[in-house]
């Protein structure tokens, strides 16, 4: 299944979490103007997963840059003009509840 055939949101994330995987975490990426995931990408894609997990969640960019082992600078830099909510989106999750 493309990304183009995966149901989404009104935001453009994925309506199910069960249809996300890694190939689709990299075809949303570069969806969202990424080339390539590297392994810091998936260190805070895979810290969201996990705090969704754990909470319901995604964290906010407040959470993201105190537990994830990313700083605020290089969350931008990783995932320009709206890390959280794009992180969130290729992550496979819902928009965090604090991003507009």
């Amino acid at each position: 299944m493309t990304t183009a055939e995966l149901q989404r949101d009104a935001d453009g994330h994925l309506a199910n979490r069960a249809d996300w995987n890694e190939q689709v975490a990299r075809d949303i990426a570069i969806e969202e103007g990424l080339e390539a995931l590297t392994d810091r990408h998936w260190l805070v894609i895979n810290f969201m997963r996990k705090e969704f997990d754990a909470r319901g969640d995604a964290p906010s960019i407040r959470k993201l840059t105190k537990e994830s082992g990313v700083d605020t600078k290089e969350l931008y830099a990783l995932f320009p003009k709206g890390p959280a909510k794009k992180a969130a989106k290729i992550a496979g999750l819902p928009k965090p509840k604090g991003c507009i």
